[in-house]
């Protein structure tokens, strides 16, 4: 099926959710109001003509002063059988940097949801495990916000002065061969 009839599809079934539809060099993406983003997903999983069995990534985008709503979250759907791509949008608000998790649906969404909710700060509602999946159970920010202070945070990592000792300490054990 080609994408384009399964944007249809989902806007027939979803009419007040699908923002956005662009196509461009044969691919197309779907943007979405945020709220039913697990119902739709499930559609385009289990819908037996669509059937997206292949989450293949989730990212997360941050358009700071350039949108209404700043965050997005893509996910990029593939279907195995059917050999048809598509990409949704979800957008995302920073009053409220959070939505439904996918993991119900697609089961390799943890880790991707746990690394946009830490490099985002964006909270995925029903996530099994959300924590810290990159940076330190500690660190303070979202790193990958275009807000982020370029030099890091503005102290140093509490835990900085450990890494630097344990680094010393295991240089014995390097191989110079």
């Amino acid at each position: 099926m080609e994408p384009v009839n399964i944007t249809e599809k989902v806007k027939e079934i979803f009419p007040e959710e699908v923002l956005d539809v662009r196509e461009f060099r044969g691919q197309v993406s779907v943007t979405l109001r945020k709220n039913r983003i697990r119902d739709i997903s499930r559609f385009l999983h289990d819908d037996p003509d669509l059937y997206f069995d292949y989450l293949v990534d989730v990212c997360g985008v941050d358009y700071l002063g350039r949108k209404e709503k700043r965050f997005e979250v893509v996910y990029h759907l593939y279907s195995i059988k059917h050999r048809h791509a598509i990409r949704l949008k979800a957008e995302v608000s920073a009053d409220d940097p959070s939505l439904d998790s996918v993991t119900p649906v697609w089961i390799g969404a943890n880790w991707h949801e746990r690394e946009v909710f830490d490099l985002y700060g964006i909270k995925f509602n029903g996530h099994p495990d959300l924590r810290r999946i990159l940076m330190p159970e500690d660190w303070e920010g979202y790193p990958l916000r275009k807000d982020y202070p370029l030099k890091g945070p503005a102290k140093e990592w509490r835990g900085f002065e450990d890494v630097l000792e344990r680094s010393k300490r295991f240089r014995d054990y390097e191989w110079h061969g």
